[in-house]
């Protein structure tokens, strides 16, 4: 027995030796054909513009290709990101307890930077003419070209997203949570706790959840500026994004001359923290103590991604099957934790999509960052709120437990 397990040891490893080589010798082709072309510090753009991944910045680490992340980088080649706990990648300045210090933790987050409108120029025949009522914003520490905008644009500061912030909650010297940027700066976030937690189901569940207030700025001209609250489950990451009833949890700011006189407004819609909190506490307890019977988590599921039929290529309905199977794995073990209830399977679905569900990375991005963005940029908000919405029409009409 202990000779088998010696030769299929080595036979395993044999080809692992081989496999390494054989990508090894595929990069080596890549680079030789100029398909990659070196940029600096053992790191290679994709320049193949029949490939899917044309443009990426990848890095061969011991014959494992990796793409980069999709955190901006500081002039010093660190993660442009500030976090009071260790982030998902490892990277960025890690300060356990956070600080308080806005002009700190813009240093430590790379943000410390302003944004310049200049003109829009172009050459013809040797003449230089201007684009009217165009410009485009640049970054005043590198220079770099961050979007083009029109004339009613106006620059939301990085520093000015944490005053908002403050004004926002009415507290000086918060203690924030995380800040950082995106895509070489073109989108900037901060995040702050907001003090209040909330308990689900108490004195049964008893389970956690804790409230942030995030703000997103974008420097390119493609998005306005948005501050979004955000639950967020500290045992597994999850951000529960979605709407209590009809409670507003994500407003936008435009980039116009007066862009910051919405603080009333957002105000108002901030009384939300403390209704929000009691309201989505409620909601969730009463998710908590509705029973939920496979079958009907199946019907959950249908609802929510319409099923493939047999019209459908393979490939759906291959995907489509393993995606059901997942989550009727995923619900099994959070009803261990929770019970069969609308509760768990929203934490299931919630689980899923932050952390299972297919994400192919964007350029110079790694999986992992692109989970996080796309649960930062609210991608899949829509679905997490038809998922809750689904469930709580189950409240009241199912067995109520505990």
């Amino acid at each position: 027995m202990s000779s088998n397990i010696n030769e299929a040891f080595a036979a395993e490893r044999s080809t692992q030796i081989d496999t390494a080589r054989a990508r090894q010798a595929a990069w080596d082709q890549r680079v030789a054909s100029g398909k990659l072309t070196p940029v600096g510090n053992g790191r290679y753009r994709v320049t193949d513009p029949g490939s899917y991944d044309n443009g990426e910045i990848l890095v061969n680490q011991g014959g494992l290709i990796l793409p980069q992340h999709g955190l901006d980088l500081t002039g010093t080649g660190d993660a442009a990101l500030y976090s009071a706990v260790p982030a998902w990648h490892g990277l960025g300045q890690i300060i356990p307890g956070g600080i308080s210090d806005i002009d700190e933790v813009l240093r430590l987050a790379g943000i410390a930077w302003q944004v310049e409108r200049r003109s829009v120029r172009y050459s013809v025949d040797g003449e230089i003419r201007t684009v009217p009522d165009a410009y485009v914003t640049v970054r005043d520490d590198t220079h770099a070209p961050l979007g083009v905008v029109g004339g009613k644009y106006r620059e939301i500061q990085n520093r000015s997203l944490f005053r908002f912030l403050e004004d926002l909650v009415g507290q000086q010297g918060v203690v924030w949570e995380s800040a950082g940027s995106l895509r070489d700066g073109r989108k900037v976030f901060v995040s702050m706790r907001v003090p209040q937690a909330v308990t689900i189901d108490p004195g049964g569940l008893d389970d956690t959840i804790e409230l942030f207030l995030v703000a997103i700025n974008s420097h390119d001209g493609t998005s306005t500026a948005q501050t979004v609250v955000t639950p967020w489950r500290p045992v597994c990451a999850n951000t529960e994004r979605f709407a209590v009833r009809d409670a507003q949890y994500r407003w936008t700011i435009r980039h116009t001359s007066r862009a910051l006189d919405r603080l009333e407004e957002a105000r108002r819609t901030l009384g939300l923290t403390s209704a929000y909190a009691a309201r989505f506490g409620a909601e969730e307890t009463a998710l908590a103590r509705t029973d939920l019977a496979v079958n009907e988590f199946d019907r959950v599921i249908s609802d929510l991604w319409e099923p493939a039929s047999a019209d459908d290529p393979q490939r759906t309905r291959t995907n489509d099957t393993r995606r059901r199977d997942t989550l009727h794995a995923m619900y099994r073990t959070e009803a261990e934790r929770a019970g069969r209830t609308a509760y768990a399977a929203e934490r299931t679905i919630t689980d899923y999509l932050d952390h299972v569900a297919p994400r192919r990375p964007g350029k110079s991005m790694t999986e992992e960052i692109a989970r996080a963005t796309a649960a930062l940029e609210g991608t899949d908000d829509d679905v997490k709120t038809r998922a809750h919405r689904r469930l709580m029409r189950l409240v009241g009409g199912g067995v109520q437990t505990g």
